[in-house]
């Protein structure tokens, strides 16, 4: 459960989220945008990267100004990148194992845990591959085990579907659908593929300059004029 209340981050004379309040509660909630409308933001909110100018957020009934940005990890928040964040001399189980240096294990023995997270994500026959051997497809999925790896609370997804063939795409909706089943996280998954949000978000929320439009199930969202006029680029007269 994530809570946002009231929260505004300013940069210099920009609002990079404007007074923002939403209860996300959903296994996979999806949030989108047109570029600069605060989606990143918002994630290096929940990260530790970016502090509020005012207003606080929780996640699982826990304020985020209480867990450092070094303890977040531990704490169960996890994220991938635009750009993965690849070790490329590490093979992709010792990627996890890193992870795993700095997170909770609930006493499972580690070699178990890697195994897993790189199962669930189709790469356990790439376990003793290099980082650098893998495609871009096999990062992504590698950055996914990773998060997945180690009692994760909320899995933050930013642009994980760019670039993906049509059937890498058919396989991440999967695996993003289970995650929630399979580790017990939450996922906020920010992209601009509409499809993928379609198929894969129960719930999604809108920004625009930094400020919600429309949150509520994936379909009302995505048919309601507003939103198709800020983020799919539809005349809202058009879109009644």
């Amino acid at each position: 459960m994530i809570e946002i209340d009231d929260v505004t981050v300013q940069f210099g004379g920009v609002l990079g989220l404007n007074a923002l309040t939403a209860n996300l509660a959903e296994p996979v909630t999806g949030l989108v945008g047109p570029n600069g409308a605060g989606k990143t933001t918002l994630i290096n909110v929940l990260s530790g990267f970016v502090q509020p100018t005012k207003g606080r957020v929780r996640v699982d009934g826990r304020d985020l100004k209480d867990v450092p940005i070094r303890k977040r990890a531990a704490f169960g928040l996890r994220r991938t990148f635009q750009n993965e964040q690849i070790v490329e001399n590490l093979t992709a189980g010792d990627n996890v194992a890193a992870v795993l240096d700095n997170v909770p294990t609930d006493g499972q023995p580690r070699r178990l845990l890697i195994d897993k997270a790189l199962d669930f994500v189709g790469l356990l026959a790439r376990r003793d591959t290099p980082g650098r051997d893998l495609n871009a497809y096999q990062r992504r999925m590698l950055e996914i085990a990773r998060a997945t790896a180690g009692l994760p609370r909320l899995i933050m997804m930013d642009e994980p579907g760019a670039g993906l063939a049509q059937h890498e795409s058919e396989h991440l909706r999967d695996v993003i659908k289970a995650i929630h089943g399979y580790c017990g996280a939450q996922v906020l998954l920010v992209d601009h593929d509409v499809d993928l949000i379609s198929a894969t978000c129960t719930a999604t929320l809108v920004l625009d300059f930094g400020s919600p439009i429309a949150y509520g199930p994936t379909p009302n969202v995505l048919a309601d004029p507003k939103v198709r006029a800020a983020y799919l680029g539809v005349l809202e007269e058009d879109a009644t």
